[in-house]
């Protein structure tokens, strides 16, 4: 058995999946419900799907890909984008999704999240950080699909939303995203060590030791990983996979 969750991490735009780097640059991998279906096959224990122009558009969330992607998986999954009321979040818990991501309107309304909480459980609700390095190296929190830096640097925001309610941190490097060259250790080891929920590790996976070293070196309690499981070779072939699970077991069991 797994101690540590591993789970792909895949973007919605409009009806297809995309993968970004360094959250620009978007360029189609498949069709989300193929996908799920390939996960299934391979028995992946979780999936985050995360919806990058929900917010940007001011859009509702996607009811309809949300209910279709429920009805294929049977695995856990975690949705974000676009959720700005407890109605929205009470349709999308009620077609089967088991956890939410807020990202941009966490920032707005912090106090969002203590609604969710309370409403429908700590453990049901993710707070989704996109932390970006500045020209001093310093982090700041960013939003609105990571074109718009807050005041706040990850480990200050990462602490509120951990008092406010949230079950869980998803921590995304946006200068790692995507060049699948390792996580940023430094970054994920500064929230680890600030909260006590935990903290899913995202943004640079290109192998396997990527995340033993997130885990051991960063303090993750997960790991979430996109082109990793997306493509293949150095020509970034779209390639629906996961890593062998033997191999998994091994370095993180």
């Amino acid at each position: 058995m797994l101690l540590t969750r591993v789970m792909p991490c895949l973007l919605l735009r409009n009806w297809g999946l995309v993968k970004t780097i360094k959250f620009d640059s978007p360029k189609y991998v498949g069709d989300p419900i193929n996908t799920v279906r390939i996960y299934n096959e391979k028995e992946v224990d979780e999936l985050i799907f995360l919806d990058i122009t929900a917010t940007k558009n001011n859009k509702q969330p996607p009811f309809q890909i949300i209910s279709e992607i429920a009805s294929e998986c049977f695995m856990p999954f975690t949705y974000g984008g676009g959720i700005k009321n407890i109605e929205d979040a009470k349709t999308i818990y009620n077609i089967g999704v088991e956890k939410i991501a807020v990202n941009s309107y966490a920032l707005e309304n912090p106090e969002f999240i203590s609604e969710l909480a309370n409403t429908f459980g700590n453990q049901s609700v993710v707070v989704s950080i996109d932390a970006k390095k500045g020209f001093f190296g310093k982090y700041k929190v960013c939003t609105q699909g990571g074109t718009k830096a807050s005041k706040f640097n990850p480990v200050e925001f990462a602490i509120m939303m951990e008092k406010m309610g949230a079950g869980e941190i998803l921590l995304t490097s946006i200068d790692n995203d995507g060049v699948m060259e390792g996580y940023d250790i430094e970054l994920i080891q500064s929230v680890s060590n600030a909260v006590n929920i935990p903290v899913i590790a995202c943004g640079g996976a290109g192998c396997v030791e990527d995340f033993k070293d997130a885990v051991k070196n960063g303090g993750a309690s997960a790991v979430a990983a996109g082109s990793m499981v997306v493509y293949q070779g150095k020509n970034r072939a779209v390639l629906i996979n996961f890593p062998d699970r033997k191999e998994l077991e091994k370095l993180l069991s």
